[in-house]
């Protein structure tokens, strides 16, 4: 299996990396993965960081499909939505086993080429 190339698929998964890649967001992820849906104003609490900043990461998150939104009355609620974390997780078991299978070829070769 070798790692995708498609534009489609890397444009599909390219945003779940950037997502991960920042600190808050991944903070945000870890309090949203209870299975409970949040708002943002339990989002901000302990956080630092405004309601309006907290907005913006929630939408990256969304965008990058790690969190879904559900309407409560006129409050938004987040839930963790794992099917980006899926897409993550498949492309680095594909590139973990592709890195496998290289270092196994060159330790033949270099075994071979002791001989």
């Amino acid at each position: 299996m070798s790692l995708p190339t498609d534009p489609a698929q890397l444009q599909e998964t390219a945003p779940v990396f950037a997502a991960l890649g920042d600190s808050t967001r991944l903070a945000l992820l870890a309090r949203l993965q209870d299975g409970r849906a949040h708002a943002i104003v339990d989002l901000t609490e302990g956080s630092g960081l405004s309601r309006q900043a907290i907005s913006k990461h929630l939408n990256v998150l969304q965008a990058a499909g790690l969190v879904r939104q559900q309407r409560v009355g006129r409050e938004r609620r987040y839930l963790f939505h794992p099917k980006g974390i899926e897409r993550a997780r498949t492309y680095l078991e594909t590139a973990s086993a592709q890195w496998d299978a290289a270092i196994t070829r060159l330790k033949l070769f270099a075994e071979q080429d002791i001989d």
